[in-house]
Formats: structure tokens, sequence, C-alpha cells
């Protein structure tokens, strides 16, 4: 008898600690898709306060015209040498690999003024999140230009 209310007690903990961990990986995959749709919102207005503090300070940013780290992309957004106009989400997919890694895929619509020019291109954009010091960090933001199927 004792034997069995030993293996209850312990398939408990395990059942216990099995939706502890998933309600866990719900709540930073809510977390993650919150904090990137405010990344969007800040680029759109250009919030480089904000953005810079969201920013890791070793992140990269992966364009189609280059890779750069966080003050040159901080500077490009406050100056408008990007202007991130609205960005029209219609896919989102997250992976949480460890409380301290998280990854999103946004497939989006990018409406952008570049050089003075509005230009609209589809995009897979991949996010790295890093967690420090119980906040979220952006790491690593690049865009995929999508080919448009007919």
């Amino acid at each position: 008898m004792k034997q069995s209310k030993t293996k209850l007690l312990v398939f408990m903990c395990i059942l216990f600690g099995l939706q502890w961990s998933v309600a866990q990986e719900v709540d930073t995959k809510k977390e993650i898709k919150e904090l990137s749709m405010k990344k969007w919102q800040w680029m759109a207005d250009k919030n480089a306060d904000s953005l810079a503090i969201l920013f890791h300070d070793k992140a990269k940013f992966v364009h189609m015209g280059g890779t750069w780290g966080k003050d040159r992309e901080v500077d490009i957004i406050k100056s408008g040498g990007i202007h991130y106009k609205k960005a029209d989400v219609h896919e989102v997919m997250i992976e949480v690999l460890n409380e301290y890694t998280a990854i999103i895929w946004n497939r989006i619509t990018l409406v952008a003024v570049v050089g003075g020019n509005e230009v609209t291109n589809p995009f897979m954009v991949t996010e790295v999140y890093t967690k420090e010091n119980d906040t979220w960090k952006l790491a690593d933001l690049t865009f995929s230009k999508l080919l448009v199927r007919e």
C-alpha cells in the first residue's frame, strides 16, 4: 500500500510539473507576441527611445540593404532613414527554447519609406529574444523578403 501511495504521489508531482511548464510556455509566448507587436508600433511611431531599451546592446539587424548593430538601427529609426510606417502581421509563430530564449517568426507586409520612397514588401521576419535580469531583449531582427505568389 505504501508503494502505491508513493507511486501516486510521484505521478501527481510529475503531472503538476508538466502542467506548470506548459502554462509557463503559454505565458511566455503571449508576452513575446505582445512585445513584438509593441515593437512594430514603436517602429511606426519612430519611438527610438523605447526601441533602444528593447534592443540588446549586441543586437544585429539584417535588412535588404545590409547588417548592422543596435546604435545604427536606433539612429536610422530616429532620423527617418527608414520609416517603418506599417507592418501588417499576417502570421505569427513562436518557439520558446528555454526560460532565456524565444524566437518569433512574423509573416508581414511592410510599408516603409526608404530614401524618400514608399515601398511595400512581403517579409518573413525572424526575431530572437533573450531574457536578462527578468527583461526580454531583442537580440536579432532579420528581414527575409518573400517571393510573391500569384
